[in-house]
């Protein structure tokens, strides 16, 4: 088998999540886009926007992190 420097890349396929959240929250989510929007000058839907939030909200949990290598 040849060894690459590049590991097999791992599976990208997207997963779709419906969620349910309170008005408050989609309120707070509107006026981050709008913030996102004038400090990039590009507008993104909500629904981009939460992946990336997502994750960096996980990475920064030093608890869930350290758990998660832990388990590797």
């Amino acid at each position: 088998m040849l060894e690459l420097k590049l590991a097999k890349l791992p599976d990208r396929t997207p997963v779709k999540l419906a969620i349910t959240v309170t008005p408050d929250l989609h309120q707070m989510l509107q006026q981050y886009a709008t913030l996102y929007a004038e400090a990039y000058g590009r507008e993104e839907l909500i629904a981009e926007l939460i992946p990336p939030m997502l994750v960096a909200f996980l990475e920064s949990d030093r608890a869930f992190t350290r758990r998660r290598t832990a388990s590797r």
